[in-house]
């Protein structure tokens, strides 16, 4: 299995850096594993949902997602 590192998943899925490891703490991520202080986070893996907005067609800043 490969693995991407947090900076690597929040490029990824155009988040920032603190937004992944918010994810992480929470335990919102299936699959990653703790390495001392570096998360490794399985490649395959697909952004969480954000929990601040109700309609799955609205995106972070408050922007309808693309279809």
């Amino acid at each position: 299995m490969d693995y991407m590192t947090a900076q690597q998943a929040s490029e990824k899925w155009g988040v920032s850096l603190r937004w992944v490891q918010a994810y992480l703490k929470d335990g919102r991520i299936e699959g990653a594993i703790r390495f001392g202080h570096a998360w490794m986070i399985p490649k395959e893996t697909e952004k969480p949902n954000d929990r601040r907005f109700k309609n799955k067609n609205i995106g972070e800043g408050g922007k309808p997602n693309e279809i």
